[in-house]
């Protein structure tokens, strides 16, 4: 398998990650369910014009696990990275998931927080084509980052 195959799989991990967490969040599933869903059902997934990408399983299992297991830790890095206007409750859903993800493989992973904020703040470019939402996931992260991995900057 190329890099470049490796680095669009972790990707699309990533992307499944933020999915999955939304949809745990919003329908209550468990975490067992939600992964086997998306192993079963969404990697790989062919429509009529459209076809999901291949993901990294492991990463994604990885990323929705450390999520759910390290949340209140990660919800309380993230109310520290946000405005004080903006507790983690007045926040979208999409970018409670996503925050939960990254901050998930930032505290339990090697991955740089360079391309761990990069891989993100594309995710954010993704759901919010539109919006100014990219550019703040980024400075959300980047302080998350610096909290969780101090020694990486």
């Amino acid at each position: 398998m190329s890099g470049n195959q490796k680095r669009k799989m972790r990707s699309a991990a990533r992307l499944f990650s933020v999915q999955a967490l939304f949809q745990m969040e919003t329908t209550e599933q468990t975490v067992q369910a939600v992964t086997r869903e998306f192993a079963n059902h969404r990697f790989g997934e062919q429509f009529e014009d459209y076809e999901m990408a291949e993901g990294d399983l492991d990463l994604f299992r990885k990323i929705v696990e450390d999520a759910v297991n390290w949340q209140a830790k990660i919800d309380q890095m993230t109310d520290r990275a946000l405005v004080a206007k903006w507790p983690l409750g007045r926040i979208d859903p999409t970018l409670r998931a996503l925050f939960r993800a990254a901050c998930a493989e930032l505290i339990e992973s090697d991955t740089p927080p360079k391309v761990v904020i990069v891989e993100f703040v594309n995710i954010a470019g993704a759901f919010f084509p539109d919006g100014r939402e990219p550019k703040f996931v980024n400075a959300v992260l980047d302080h998350m980052a610096r909290e969780a991995r101090p020694e990486a900057f």
